[in-house]
């Protein structure tokens, strides 16, 4: 076998494809021959589309001395030549993993992907509850029956369906007293796992050290620290908020340059996280009086929601700050506003 300076190896389920630049084919292997066929070679460099298992194989690759570096798929689809297949997308990986402006996605470890699984449950659990809600609220507007808006107002209307009523058919009353059964299995399950991120963050000294950042609390500190296994990748703060989607598009020809509306290309979980906890510090301060000056004087000149979205890409900042630099968080002396 020629000597193999690059690999780029398109993971699947059960069929996975190779292709070495150096190599005169691209073998095709199975799920378990994947191991044994990296554990001959020499050590090389390993490309991989950071999908699904890929954090898997990677560790798998690299205990035999291989270098492994992930991509994002939508950064390789530019390699890849007409008629798309398993051995041209192998293909596209080994040309794009050599390219030198190329952006990797760290490996993460088992530890990590076990606490981000906590998270990514809570997330799925929200969003299959909200959906039962709006179900159920949906269905009895049909007939007039409607609510305040909150879980206040949602249970009102799960009371309304305790006793049978000339108002609700009572067919329909009994399959939505299954869907309310399944918001409140649904909402259980959710507050245990946040108690469950809350008590693994005050356990945490890395995830208290970002904790004392307004606007942070143990989800976003825990989401944070299983999200991001090497802050370093970032050169700076603003990298770190383009990754989370929380800068401006930036648009330009003729040398003249437009920000416009932040991208939301990023991690969608922590974005929104970061955006909530700005809302509930910006809705407190507001209450009790703005005593930020670079938070008042934003408010003063620009809309609520685009301030709220500034505060959590400064959040993003200053974590990352604290991520790369170590230390703790030192607030800035407040000003009372004028008379």
């Amino acid at each position: 076998m020629d000597e193999i300076s690059m690999i780029g190896l398109d993971i699947a389920k059960n069929v996975f494809h190779v292709h070495g630049v150096d190599a005169s084919g691209a073998p095709v292997l199975r799920r378990g021959q994947v191991e044994k066929f990296f554990a001959k070679l020499p050590a090389t460099l390993v490309g991989i589309e950071a999908c699904g298992s890929a954090h898997h194989w990677a560790r798998v690759i690299g205990r035999y001395g291989h270098r492994v570096r992930l991509m994002p798929p939508g950064y390789v689809k530019a390699y890849v030549k007409r008629n798309k297949n398993d051995g041209r997308d192998a293909e596209a990986i080994c040309e794009a993993v050599g390219r030198p402006n190329m952006r990797f996605v760290a490996v993460k470890s088992v530890e990590q992907q076990a606490t981000l699984s906590v998270p990514n449950t809570r997330d799925l659990l929200v969003r299959q509850r909200t959906a039962a809600a709006n179900a159920l609220r949906g269905m009895l507007s049909e007939l007039g029956i409607v609510a305040a808006q909150g879980t206040k107002g949602l249970r009102t209307l799960m009371q309304q369906l305790e006793q049978p009523s000339e108002a609700i058919p009572e067919l329909m009353r009994n399959a939505l007293l299954l869907l309310a059964r399944q918001w409140e299995a649904l909402d259980a399950a959710e507050r245990m796992l946040e108690q469950q991120i809350t008590r693994a963050a005050k356990a945490d000294a890395e995830a208290r050290r970002l904790m004392a950042v307004p606007c942070v609390g143990p989800m976003i500190a825990s989401t944070v620290l299983a999200k991001v296994p090497d802050p370093h990748m970032f050169r700076t703060g603003r990298d770190f908020g383009a990754w989370i989607g929380l800068t401006g598009r930036d648009r330009g020809t003729g040398g003249k340059h437009r920000v416009g509306r932040i991208s939301k290309q990023g991690d969608r979980m922590l974005r929104t996280l970061l955006i909530n906890g700005a809302s509930a510090y910006l809705l407190h301060q507001k209450r009790r009086g703005v005593t930020d000056p670079w938070l008042r004087d934003l408010l003063a000149r620009r809309p609520y929601k685009v301030v709220m979205v500034a505060l959590a890409n400064k959040t993003a900042r200053i974590i990352w700050a604290l991520l790369t630099k170590g230390g703790e968080y030192r607030a800035r002396a407040s000003v009372p506003a004028a008379a």
